[in-house]
């Protein structure tokens, strides 16, 4: 199993992170203070230089400190005993730079997969809650950081997509229709279309047994949850599904079918957890979700992923939180990074794991 860390990290006018430097431990690193102090903000800039971007906001320009007109995340990973300097820096109104031992990545996409990385924030209850998109980018996430091929199908696909789209709008607004035109995109989407549903399913496949485990013992065999993978493509070829729904692409102006509408489907005592599960309850859910993607990501790229929890300890009961230090200390983790409010609770949590460790008091 290869070995990977974070050793130190300098982070300049990022969201409101004026100047930082930490110098880490490579197991355990803890983020204490009140809220809107900057706890979140430091693991968001370490999950910025595993990714490229930032966990909480899509709009770049918004990782940048209001008062400031540039931000600066300076990052040194030990992956195998060799050092990887990770720099990214943006400056308002220009393009982001995502810099490897200070040779610039031309493409943001060359970087995917080179730090294994997995974030669990209260923010991710938008997997149960919100629409299909975020789920999709879930399997996304963790397929692509360790399949190229399939990162570059996903690009390929959603840029065929929007060209389809346009070409929807534009018949449209002239009141005309070419199927010849249209049946060159259908053609290139049915081709994309086979190996992302093959991959997707492949993937659930070998993850949802792991989802099940961890979540199981999270809440002690507690409840029945069920989690299952949804596509069109199930009962029905692609072909056919763009034929069958042209008119009604025609009417609604975009494309209504197809591996963009795939799912995954999450219940719990056969009820949707969206609607019937406890604050809790959904809380074990996502972790077993983001424990799961560890552990797939973990037998895939043969490194142990870095861990960031961002203050998930609140809204868990006493029970939920052993079992899941249990987890830490039956040492299936590499480098942890925690963010919490509470002094205290971060201190007898630690205590109980046997490791070495940093509290950092913000």
């Amino acid at each position: 199993m290869n070995s990977l860390y974070l050793d130190k990290i300098s982070v300049v006018n990022y969201k409101n992170i004026i100047a930082g430097e930490y110098d880490l431990d490579r197991k355990i690193n803890c983020f204490v203070g009140d809220n809107g102090i900057g706890k979140t903000n430091i693991l968001d800039s370490i999950y910025h230089l595993s990714t490229g971007k930032s966990y909480f906001n899509s709009i770049s320009s918004q990782t940048i400190n209001h008062d400031q007109d540039f931000m600066f995340i300076d990052g040194s990973f030990i992956k195998n005993d060799q050092q990887e300097n990770i720099i990214c820096s943006l400056k308002r109104g220009k393009k982001k730079t995502l810099k490897r031992n200070e040779k610039v990545y031309k493409k943001l996409s060359e970087h995917v997969g080179l730090i294994p990385l997995v974030m669990i924030s209260p923010s991710d209850r938008d997997l149960i809650q919100e629409g299909s998109s975020l789920r999709r980018k879930f399997i996304d996430s963790i397929i692509s950081q360790n399949n190229k091929v399939y990162l570059n199908h996903i690009i390929n696909y959603h840029k065929v997509l929007n060209q389809r789209n346009a070409l929807l709008k534009y018949f449209n607004r002239t009141n005309s229709f070419d199927k010849v035109n249209i049946s060159i995109y259908n053609d290139q989407l049915f081709e994309l279309s086979i190996p992302i549903y093959e991959t997707r399913k492949t993937f659930f496949k070998n993850f949802s047994p792991v989802f099940f485990k961890h979540y199981n013992s999270i809440s002690q065999n507690k409840e029945e949850i069920n989690i299952s993978f949804q596509s069109q493509l199930e009962f029905e070829s692609l072909e056919s599904l763009l034929e069958n729904s042209i008119k009604k692409d025609r009417i609604l102006q975009y494309t209504s079918c197809g591996i963009h509408k795939d799912d995954l489907v999450m219940e719990i005592n056969g009820y949707p957890i969206k609607k019937y599960g406890s604050q809790g309850q959904q809380k074990s859910f996502l972790i077993a979700l983001k424990l799961a993607q560890f552990d797939y990501l973990k037998s895939e790229c043969n490194s142990s992923p870095i861990l960031l929890l961002d203050d998930i300890f609140d809204k868990l009961d006493n029970g939920r939180v052993k079992q899941l230090i249990q987890l830490v200390n039956n040492n299936l983790f590499g480098q942890i990074f925690i963010s919490d409010t509470d002094f205290d609770r971060t201190h007898k949590i630690i205590q109980e794991i046997d490791s070495t460790h940093k509290i950092f008091k913000l």
